[in-house]
């Protein structure tokens, strides 16, 4: 007798990968303001989705699943922010992973598209946040960042600064000892994005600042100075991903934008056993993702015209440079003196502003920079437009930890026209360069036919 008693032994069969491709059809956001408690998540994230359903000119009907990201809530704000446009009893799945909570969100509708599961899913991410540097909200159980804080107390010791400010902070003064990188550098990172993001009609600080005011301003934490440090911000923002059957039948083409690969990672052993600023600041991660990314591809970062990347601090974009492969090691600083991170060089990066001016709603973040470059794919931006672009490329991090990085490019389908004035369709504005609030008939036309009428009665629009 074998191990299976009297039946047959059966052979394990391999069973290839199942994958089709995913687009991403429709986004909408809110402007990102600073956290005074006036706006509910629930208001915030109605606009966010009544503007990603504008832009595809469909109801919420359509939507087979939706993944909601946030940090800060309780246990099923996913349900309450969707069920206002309709309780059609899909599945709805709360999503936390840190800062990278947006991209996450993504991530999986990406993956239900592209396995078949649904044809059209939606990502909905929003923050209702606290004034102030963030906090730990449990103090009752052991902290998903104690391992982080022990390695920072081993190797550069904590201060009464702000916590991540330190993380990061301490990441860009391991770099210039190590590389020859100075704090000038990091400065030069807060004043492109503050002059990027005076284009931006979304971001939380449109003022611009010179390279004096930027390294002038309060220091927060060894070079960092304040406008080098991404604000805390409420706001939402909504991406919806279809298949390319869906695109089709919907005549969804000249807007669609592929994903053409994307990488959710989380932390190496570096982390622990390198005792390295840079690796605490969850460097190996974005490699790992980056690497896998540009191989699924097919191209290499020089492929790349436009990059949102995660920055949180101007010392992470720095050691991200590195991270993405936009440069080759220790030469991050040399990016920025050839004027190559900006208009007129080799890569315009976080062309919104970045999380420095735009602001940072954690869950809404990752999807923010996805509508980002949706909209200069689609050549929509005009005044920041990004010329002549094949590829571009989305980082989103989070400690504790996960990295989630997306290539993206313009859909290859047919009957597809080249439509830079797409907007027309659906909007009576170019949402890309306008930033306008939704008004009740803009809610009535893509409510689902199943939507509660107690609902829209209480909706304060």
């Amino acid at each position: 007798m074998n191990v299976f008693g009297n039946c047959t032994p059966f052979k394990l069969r391999y069973i290839p990968r199942f994958s089709r491709k995913s687009y991403v059809i429709g986004v909408g956001m809110t402007n990102f303001i600073k956290p005074r408690g006036q706006v509910d998540y629930p208001v915030m994230a109605r606009e966010a989705m009544v503007k990603a359903l504008m832009d595809i000119g469909k109801t919420y009907d359509v939507i087979q699943q939706a993944y909601v990201g946030y940090c800060f809530g309780d246990s099923t704000c996913g349900q309450r922010a969707v069920y206002q446009l309709g309780m059609t009893q899909i599945p709805v799945i709360n999503v936390n992973n840190n800062c990278s909570t947006g991209s996450t969100a993504l991530y999986l509708a990406r993956q239900a598209v592209e396995f078949g599961i649904v044809d059209c899913a939606l990502a909905l991410g929003f923050e209702k946040m606290a004034k102030g540097s963030i906090s730990s909200s449990f103090n009752d159980r052991t902290s998903p960042l104690d391992t982080t804080v022990s390695l920072l107390s081993e190797t550069r010791g904590i201060t009464n600064s702000p916590f991540t400010a330190q993380i990061f902070g301490n990441a860009g003064i391991e770099y210039c000892e190590k590389y020859g990188a100075t704090a000038e550098h990091m400065a030069k990172i807060g004043e492109k994005n503050h002059r990027h993001s005076a284009k931006n009609p979304y971001a939380q600080l449109k003022d611009v600042y010179t390279l004096d005011q930027v390294k002038s301003s309060p220091q927060i934490f060894g070079p960092l100075t304040k406008l080098q440090c991404c604000p805390t911000s409420d706001g939402s923002a909504a991406v919806i991903v279809a298949s390319e059957k869906f695109v089709l039948e919907n005549n969804l083409q000249n807007q669609a934008i592929e994903i053409v690969a994307q990488e959710l990672a989380t932390d190496s052993p570096n982390l622990l056993e390198k005792k390295s600023s840079i690796e605490l600041a969850g460097a190996d991660m974005t490699r790992k993702a980056a690497k896998q990314v540009y191989k699924k591809a097919g191209i290499t970062p020089n492929d790349i015209q436009v990059i949102e990347l995660h920055d949180c601090f101007s010392a992470n974009e720095l050691i991200t440079y590195d991270a993405l492969g936009l440069c080759k090691p220790g030469q991050a600083h040399k990016l920025i003196d050839s004027n190559d991170v900006t208009y007129g060089g080799k890569y315009v990066i976080n062309p919104s502003g970045g999380l420095i001016s735009k602001g940072h709603p954690l869950g809404a973040t990752g999807l923010a920079q996805c509508s980002e470059l949706v909209w200069q794919l689609r050549g929509w931006c005009t005044n920041r437009q990004v010329p002549n672009i094949k590829y571009a490329l989305q980082h989103n991090i989070g400690l504790g930890g996960a990295v989630v990085v997306t290539i993206y490019k313009q859909a290859e389908l047919s009957n597809k026209n080249d439509d830079k004035e797409g907007w027309k369709q659906r909007f009576n504005y170019n949402p890309a360069i306008e930033s306008k609030g939704i008004t009740e008939k803009d809610f009535r036309n893509v409510c689902s036919k199943q939507v509660s009428e107690y609902l829209i009665a209480t909706a304060k629009l």
